[in-house]
């Protein structure tokens, strides 16, 4: 990804602006869906959690599963597309991705939607790398690429804003597997329209892929997301200290590998720039937020306050069209602000959206609710708008691609991270406070000793006043898991903030 403004091909065949926009307008499709994918889940999870009965550290892994792999994967898939051309990946990645969300649709296990998840975080990494470079090499015009950068980044963020919708709309009439399924279409018609709108593009001076470096930034990411995961059972933390050190060696090594490397797979020598290193942890800190956020308002809205998922995304529409609008609407407004300080009120924003839900705790309507995710979308939104356009800006030309894929990875990082923490958390302190009553098999009891769904599948399993009284202790149970998650993100948050005013004061 080196070489993402130099490639002969791609100024040969740029063509009309109107066939420049179309395959914009075409490259948007694997974008939305990517975003959508990656908090669609979050309002499928109390369906999935009484269909197929994970323990709480399945669940998490069922969600980060698929951007722990996707993240790994970002830059090494980049490198190959490079040497294979970009539009030959992307049609690969795409027909992989259709292929297995079709058996994640299916699953009749939780194992076996992890399995696909991992596959669909592979395929998921073809696509991604090959869409911003196909619209660097296509919008040689500087101008006219910034505002297709711009269009991508409101669209990733409209995506993940709009997946509780998407996924609350499906699953209102359809199985749970369905939020898997609609990649099907969307990628149907991908695959039509790309020969026909995108050129063709590669390096032509590629580096080597190195595969090495791939397999230790794997090694550095799932056990350190899976030592986070396990570190709350007791019978397994002596495994989760021994799976977080082989993740520090692996991370340390793979830094090593990058700085002895004159072609790295991830070019580590751009975090000398502050503002460099601000922007890539800021952008991680908003994915952050937004997938914490949607982890447990899906449960709650569902869960606890008996919302079917139609009603569950309605509820979250108008945070979720605020994204959009301040991810457009914060351009104008960087270009008279300096954007430590657009990013650090961004920040703030998320964290009032925190603060609100762990102030009103129990108390927390449905009304607070969706204007708390109203406070948190508007922070998404101008945030991750900013940063992206900050990763690029402040990282010099000839390493566009390296920071592309600083960025793009700093997104999954930020999904997983925002699940295996909070989840966590939420999922140590529910556990500290559910009480399960007898009469429950083995395999009940454990299930609602883990996770709410658990708790409402058993509930209605054994009726009458115990079961009323499980549903009861494992509502309030969940809800200070909430409390207690939402004062720690908040805070969070706020150091953020402070830190985007400090690292972004140069650009």
């Amino acid at each position: 990804m080196s070489a993402l403004l130099t490639s002969p091909v791609a100024t040969r065949v740029t063509g009309s602006r109107a066939r420049r926009f179309l395959a914009l307008a075409v490259l948007m499709l694997p974008v939305l869906l990517i975003s959508v994918d990656n908090t669609v889940l979050s309002f499928a999870l109390p369906s999935i959690s009484r269909a197929l009965n994970p323990d709480a550290t399945t669940q998490l892994w069922i969600v980060d599963a698929y951007p722990l792999v996707l993240a790994g994967l970002l830059v090494v898939m980049g490198s190959i597309g490079d040497r294979i051309g970009r539009r030959r990946i992307l049609v690969i990645g795409a027909t992989g991705f259709a292929l297995f969300s079709v058996a994640a649709g299916f699953a009749t296990d939780a194992w076996m939607l992890v399995a696909a998840r991992i596959a669909m975080g592979v395929f998921g990494a073809m696509l991604m790398p090959a869409t911003l470079s196909i619209i660097r090499n296509v919008f040689v015009d500087a101008g006219e690429r910034r505002m297709a950068l711009a269009v991508w980044s409101t669209m990733f963020a409209a995506g993940n804003a709009l997946g509780p919708l998407v996924g609350g709309t499906l699953l209102a009439h359809f199985h749970w597997g369905s939020v898997f399924l609609i990649a099907v279409p969307i990628l149907v018609l991908m695959l039509v329209g790309v020969p026909f709108c995108v050129p063709e593009s590669r390096d032509p001076m590629p580096g080597p892929v190195d595969v090495p470096s791939m397999f230790l930034s794997l090694g550095a990411l799932a056990p350190t997301a899976w030592a986070i995961k396990s570190v709350v059972h007791p019978e397994e933390r002596g495994f989760a200290v021994a799976m977080l050190a082989v993740g520090v060696v692996c991370g340390i090594a793979f830094v090593r590998r990058q700085l002895r490397s004159r072609t790295p797979m991830l070019d580590l020598r751009l975090f000398r720039s502050t503002a460099f290193t601000g922007s890539v942890l800021m952008n991680l800190m908003a994915m952050f937020s937004l997938t914490g956020f949607l982890f447990f308002i899906a449960q709650h809205l569902q869960l606890v306050a008996g919302l079917d998922p139609f009603t569950s995304g309605v509820v979250l529409i108008p945070g979720s069209v605020l994204t959009i609008v301040a991810g457009l609407a914060v351009v104008p407004v960087v270009a008279r602000v300096a954007p430590r300080w657009v990013v650090s009120v961004s920040l703030l924003f998320s964290a009032a959206a925190y603060a609100l839900v762990a102030v009103l705790g129990h108390h927390a309507s449905i009304a607070a609710l969706a204007f708390a995710f109203v406070l948190l979308g508007i922070g998404i939104g101008a945030s991750e708008t900013v940063t992206n356009d900050l990763i690029i800006s402040t990282a010099p030309a000839d390493k566009a691609g390296a920071a592309s894929a600083m960025s793009e990875t700093a997104y999954e990082i930020g999904a997983v991270l925002g699940t295996a923490v909070l989840g966590t958390i939420l999922a140590t302190t529910y556990r500290a406070h559910v009480v399960v009553p007898g009469g429950l098999s083995s395999t009940a009891h454990t299930a609602a000793q883990e996770t709410l769904g658990g708790a409402v599948s058993a509930a209605s399993s054994l009726g009458g006043p115990t079961g009323q009284a499980l549903l009861e202790s494992a509502r309030a149970a969940f809800d200070s898991g909430v409390t207690i998650t939402a004062g720690v993100a908040a805070v969070l948050m706020v150091i953020a903030a402070a830190g985007a005013v400090v690292m972004l004061k140069r650009r």
